[in-house]
Parts: structure tokens; C-alpha cells; sequence
């Protein structure tokens, strides 16, 4: 089961929020591409292409032509977004945030065991108590794979408990392989 809830309640001139359901995929974004022109063109869309459905197009292509990787797919996106597709189909939440982490988004665990996502920490603390914590900055999440950086997506993401007063909630860093050069 799955729930998405929608408003533009104290939304951000510079960051606005847009919602789309297309072939039972229903996606949450917040945000602007400054790339999108030339993404429609590359994906073929018309004009008319928002970034909420340019999103939508983006995933289905990847999630129907594997091995496209996703991080791939979201690594070609520049600009200040995050958001969040929930595929009925296939029953799989993606979702991804930019690399600056200029959009803010959270996620947690609720009372009851469900994975929960937004971009009002206060509303998400309400719903997750003390299991809540800022999406990871450069990374994407899918139900079906994990948490990954589409930065580094050979590298792994750990998580380092946290602390913040009475929360519990979880840092991520990418981790980076040290490269040396041989010696000569």
C-alpha cells in the first residue's frame, strides 16, 4: 500500500512543487531542471514536458530497458530537485535528491513500519517519531535495490548512526576508494 499526499502550502518560488500520474506511475517533485530543454530533446518529449513528467519518462525508460542504469538516468539531471515515484505496477518507490541538497527532503520509518518521505521535517517527526533523517545529498533510493550515489554509483553509501537531542537518525557518506599511483 501507498500513500502520496500533495500541497503547495508554503511553497518555494524557486523551488515548486508538481505532481503527475502517468501508466500507474505517480510522482511527487519539488524543484526545477536546468537541463530539461535538452533532455526532452534527447528522450524525444514535446515542449510541453514538465519536470514531473520528464521525470516520469526518464524512469520508465530505465525501468523498461535494463540494464539502463539508474543512476545513469538521474546522474543526467542538473539543477535543484528531489522527488519521490511510487511504480503501482511494479510496486517500487524510487526516489533521488540533487547533489547540492538545495531541495530539502526527509525520510523516515513510522510507527507502524512504513517508509516515509517529505520535505517538512516537523510533519515527518510527527509520523516517524524518532527515526527520521535528511535524504542523503547526490543519491537515489529504490525499494528494489537500495540507497546509492548516482555521483559514485560504484562506491558504497554507509550509514553512521546519529544523535540530535532526543532523535535517532542516520548520516550518509559515500564512501571514496583512496587511488594511489603506482610507484616507479
Amino acid at each position: 500500500m501507498a500513500t502520496m499526499a500533495f500541497t503547495h502550502s508554503n511553497q518555494s518560488l524557486l523551488h515548486p512543487r508538481s505532481f503527475a500520474v502517468k501508466d500507474d506511475c505517480f510522482c511527487l517533485f519539488e524543484g526545477t531542471l536546468e537541463n530539461l530543454a535538452s533532455l526532452r530533446q534527447e528522450y524525444g518529449l514535446s515542449k510541453c514536458v514538465n519536470e514531473v513528467l520528464f521525470v516520469i519518462e526518464a524512469y520508465r525508460t530505465f525501468r523498461d530497458r535494463a540494464p539502463y542504469p539508474a543512476c545513469k538516468m538521474v546522474g543526467h539531471l542538473e539543477g535543484q530537485f528531489a522527488f519521490v515515484i511510487f511504480d503501482r505496477g511494479t510496486k517500487t518507490v524510487f526516489t533521488a535528491a540533487d547533489s547540492n541538497g538545495k531541495v530539502p527532503l526527509y525520510w523516515g520509518i513510522t510507527a507502524d513500519g512504513c517508509l516515509s518521505f517529505s520535505g517538512d521535517a516537523e510533519l515527518l517527526k510527527a509520523a516517524c517519531g524518532k527515526s527520521l533523517a535528511s535524504f542523503p545529498q547526490g543519491c537515489f533510493y529504490s525499494s528494489a535495490s537500495g540507497l546509492r550515489s548516482y555521483e559514485y554509483p560504484k562506491n558504497k553509501v554507509m550509514g553512521i548512526p546519529t544523535m540530535d537531542g532526543e532523535m535517532c537518525g542516520t548520516a550518509f557518506k559515500v564512501e571514496h576508494e583512496n587511488i594511489s599511483a603506482p610507484m616507479v
